[in-house]
């Protein structure tokens, strides 16, 4: 049987944010695999995020950041179960990372089901004649538009995008972790991105 080290733990729960009773618990059940553990707490963590889904999110905060020279900011409101973890300063920083991101990406909506329907008709029409131009079947032409479409979702949608300090996961990913961290039931709520000069 491996011998999970202190060390190991460590290197874990960097990796993963997670409690250091279930870094070693992962890595008992892995084996001392690294990156078995890392996928075990991935899992245990939107099993936790699952079940929490159906609670009640009625505290939270409100954050902001403001890009250097007061050019850019960016607002949002992300909700918790309690009080006791609003106050929390892991859950600040979350709220306070998430206005970051905003600022940083410029998102057109939280999830998918939020982007307004005349932008997806646009972004669509556009696709469409962009696969005409390259002179693609007709049959073709809307298959290629709606995996063009897939791709917009991920690179506008607050929740699909890349997190910004680490791009191996989503902010849906980073939002997860957070709901396994604190046993809660969270939400970002709703965010708003202002620009000096942008209408």
């Amino acid at each position: 049987m491996t011998e999970i080290s202190a060390a190991m733990v460590k290197q874990l729960r960097e990796k993963t944010n997670a409690g250091i009773m279930d870094c070693k618990a992962a890595l008992k059940d892995c084996e001392g695999d690294m990156d078995k553990a890392v996928d075990f707490l991935r899992k245990k963590g939107l099993a936790t995020a699952a079940k929490r889904a159906g609670r009640e999110a009625s505290e939270g905060t409100v954050q902001s950041y403001i890009h250097m020279g007061g050019k850019i900011g960016a607002m949002v409101e992300v909700n918790c179960e309690t009080d006791f973890v609003a106050k929390n300063e892991d859950f600040l920083d979350f709220a306070r990372n998430i206005a970051m991101h905003v600022a940083a990406t410029n998102p057109v909506a939280l999830t998918q089901e939020d982007v307004p329907a005349d932008v997806v008709e646009r972004e669509m029409a556009i696709y469409r004649d962009q696969a005409k131009e390259m002179g693609k079947p007709d049959q073709m032409i809307d298959k290629i538009a709606q995996g063009k479409m897939g791709k917009f979702y991920k690179e506008n949608c607050l929740m699909n995008q890349q997190y910004v300090r680490d791009p191996d996961k989503t902010v849906a990913d980073y939002l997860n972790e957070m709901i396994a961290k604190t046993g809660e039931k969270m939400t970002i709520k709703q965010f708003a991105r202002f620009q000096i000069g942008a209408s």
